[in-house]
């Protein structure tokens, strides 16, 4: 089903004539903003990448010369970030990637003398907040509902529900994020909400 059909068949329908004459301006007004994020993922998906129903992928850079290396699941967000696809990265359901985050797949080695390039693949578990100017660095797995905070730099793996901060980036000791997380961080976008609503029945 393509986005605008589902974004149809699944919208508000308010029952007060005033909030429904509302609706429709608000749909007409930031239709052109909705086509681009359309337009902007039907491109990557075109390059080979693999891309959930209703994400959001905004002003990203996303270098490799293969995309089908690039797996995003459905309503996942991503502002302005930097992605590289030197090796796989794949990215879970419900999760908000801030303006500024930096996904390296890449890095050389050190202790070369050639300076060689080391990859490693990124995983990105579903509700995973990855929070603005962090950076994650090669073979490193996020946790399902973990938040690396913002300016953090991640080298290490960071388990389910972790909240991570610094650079090194480090476990927060006895703080987790609840585990009963139910929301879809894509419906906070105007474009989507205006159609849908905050919520909806998947």
């Amino acid at each position: 089903m393509s986005t605008i059909k589902f974004l149809f068949v699944n919208r508000e329908r308010p029952k007060n004539f005033k909030r429904g004459a509302i609706l429709v301006a608000k749909r007409g007004f930031l239709f052109p903003a909705l086509m681009r994020i359309i337009i902007k993922k039907n491109r990557l998906i075109k390059k080979g990448a693999k891309i959930g129903r209703l994400t959001i992928i905004g002003e990203a850079k996303i270098e490799g010369r293969d995309l089908s290396s690039l797996s995003i699941c459905e309503q996942t967000s991503i502002g302005r970030a930097e992605i590289t696809l030197h090796d796989k990265v794949s990215i879970g359901k419900k999760v908000v990637i801030n303006d500024g985050a930096i996904l390296l797949t890449a890095t050389h080695r050190l202790t070369d003398p050639k300076w060689s390039l080391k990859s490693g693949p990124i995983f990105i578990n579903d509700y995973a907040w990855i929070a603005t100017n962090a950076i994650i660095l090669p073979g490193v797995t996020i946790g399902e509902g973990a938040v690396v905070g913002a300016g953090a730099v991640v080298r290490e793996d960071v388990p389910d529900y972790a909240i991570v901060f610094g650079n090194p980036a480090r476990i927060i000791a006895g703080r987790y994020r609840t585990n009963n997380l139910d929301y879809s961080p894509v419906l906070f976008n105007a474009p989507y909400e205006a159609w849908i609503g905050k919520s909806f029945d998947e």
